[in-house]
Formats: structure tokens, C-alpha cells, sequence
């Protein structure tokens, strides 16, 4: 059965040092709850009480699952798997002793600290991309984080392709999926980084279905997108003119990718995103639209 959850980022609660006053954890889960979701994922280290005892009680209270944690490593430098991994493992280790044993680490590259993947998101070209012996440096990272998290925690691990990272175009996705371990390393399906990246999500979820662990919904305003290639906008600029739009308002097929859902009987979690910038919007509106909209396709 397939369960819908909600993120922090959805309230403007972002990986990235950025100016403006972002929710605090409780108002997120209260309206996370409020608008109708089951779930949610974890936000920062040190967003959410970071004891188990704590964490499990702020989710219980709001009958509230932890879905999963979103953890960036910039894999490409080797010298950094070790520390990635241990982030990686705290994380699990604080999820899996509050009981949340079915929960993902959601790794992903250190999006929007290379200057010229962030300056191009939604428009990078292969010369931006990884050599070869970067490309297994960074699959062998992806695998260590994997393994350590595994071996600790029992957790699984995602990847998260994500604009603003080495990991964006549908190419590059297919290219960690080849070099990384299939038994180690799923695939997290983010709908609207997948389409900003260049991307037909409904032909990757056919294509990925036997590595695409957990799903995320995030739209795409094609408007939006196509003027931030014009205008040459980086990822933060596009972000805050509302590339991510409200699920239903951009260019997703989200109608068909439902259905496809259903014939795969998937049967994990669906986490909608709707990334904004700290104090942008009306989260708890959005996110009430977002799940009326996502009950009015059945689920």
C-alpha cells in the first residue's frame, strides 16, 4: 500500500547556508500532520531531536512515521567517504533506534557547492561532468556509505539524483546506476529533478523500476524552467522564482506516473516535495493543495 509523506524542505528547511528564517521542526510536523500526510523525512542533522527516545515521542504524538534522511557527501574527493559514511551511519543509527527500521539514508552529492553545476542546473553539459576515474571514485563512495550503513543499522540507502549536483541528466543517473552496487544502492525517483535535469520521469520509472526504492513528487514548471535556461538563472534563483511548483501546475505527467505506480504494485512511500527558499510562501497551504491533489489521482 502506498503511503504519502511529507518534507521539511517543503517548509523551506534546506541543506544550504541561505539567508531568511526557515520553520522550526515542530511547526513542520504539526502541519505536516494537519494537512493530511502519514509520514515525514528528517530535515538536517540537528533539526529534529537527535536522541531516538525524543525523536520517536515528537512522531508518535503525531502519529507521524521517519521515512527517511537526507545526507549530501561530495563524493567525488575521496578523502571524504570516510566522514560521509559516519554521517551517514549517525543518521541511520538515530532513526533506527527510534524505531524506524524501515526508513532510508537518502544520500545525494553535496549539491550547489560546485560553482559551475550550480550556476547551470537544469542545463549542463557533458563537459561539466565527471571524468571516468572520477566517475568511480564516486561510485565507490556512494557504495562505502551504502555498506557502512547496512552493516550498522540495517538501513537501506537511496541516492538522490538532484539538480545543482554531478548527478543530474538522465545520463548521469544511468551512469551511477551502472557503476554503483544493485544489492547496496537504490535510486530515490525525484520527479521534478528529473524533469528540470532533461529528463521524462514516467520513461525512468519504466526504465529504473528494479533500483527505484523510494519517490519523491516534486513538479516542474516548464514556463519556469525553460526562462531560467534563458536567463541563465543558477539553482537558487530558480528555485525561488518557483521552478518547483505545486504538484498538478507544471510539466510532470503525474496522472500516468500514478498509474504506472499501480501496475508496478509499488508499495513504498511517495514523499512530496516542494522545495522553497527559507520564508517563501505559504508551505502549509501548499501542502494542503499538494495532497488534494494527489488524493484526487487515488491515492
Amino acid at each position: 500500500m502506498i503511503k504519502i509523506a511529507n518534507a521539511p524542505c517543503s517548509w523551506g528547511v534546506l541543506e544550504f547556508d541561505l539567508d531568511g528564517k526557515a520553520a522550526g521542526f515542530e511547526q513542520v510536523l504539526n502541519e505536516i500532520r494537519e494537512t493530511g500526510y502519514e509520514g515525514s523525512e528528517l530535515g538536517d542533522w540537528g533539526f529534529m531531536p537527535s536522541v531516538p527516545s525524543e525523536l520517536k515521542a515528537e512522531l508518535d504524538q503525531r502519529q507521524l512515521t521517519m521515512v527517511g534522511a537526507f545526507v549530501p557527501v561530495f563524493l567525488k574527493d575521496p578523502a571524504k567517504h570516510s566522514q560521509g559514511a559516519e554521517l551517514a551511519v549517525k543518521t541511520a543509527r538515530l532513526m533506527a533506534d527510534a524505531g524506524f527500521t524501515n526508513a532510508f539514508i537518502v544520500l545525494a552529492d553535496d549539491n550547489g557547492s560546485i560553482k559551475e553545476r550550480t550556476l547551470n542546473a537544469g542545463r549542463v553539459t557533458p563537459e561539466m561532468g565527471l571524468s571516468a576515474s572520477e566517475w568511480e571514485i564516486f561510485a565507490a563512495g556512494a557504495n562505502l556509505v551504502a555498506a557502512e550503513v547496512k552493516e550498522k543499522t540495517g538501513l537501506r540507502t537511496v541516492f538522490h539524483h538532484h539538480c545543482a549536483g554531478y548527478v543530474e541528466t538522465p545520463e548521469e543517473i544511468d551512469e551511477l546506476l551502472r557503476l554503483t552496487d544493485p544489492s547496496l544502492v537504490g535510486l530515490v525517483l525525484d520527479m521534478g529533478h528529473y524533469q528540470f535535469g532533461g529528463g521524462d520521469p514516467l520513461n525512468a520509472l519504466k526504465k529504473h523500476k528494479n533500483r527505484i526504492w523510494h519517490i519523491h513528487f516534486k513538479d516542474c514548471h516548464p514556463g519556469i524552467a525553460s526562462k531560467s535556461r534563458t536567463e541563465g538563472w543558477d539553482y537558487f534563483e530558480s528555485v525561488g522564482h518557483g521552478v518547483f511548483c505545486e504538484l498538478g501546475k507544471g510539466g510532470v505527467n503525474f496522472p500516468d506516473i500514478v498509474a504506472e505506480l499501480k501496475k508496478q504494485d509499488y508499495s513504498g512511500w511517495i514523499v512530496v516535495e516542494q522545495d522553497v527558499l527559507p520564508g517563501m510562501g505559504n508551505p502549509k497551504v501548499c501542502a494542503q493543495r499538494n495532497r488534494d491533489y494527489i488524493q484526487s489521482l487515488g491515492l
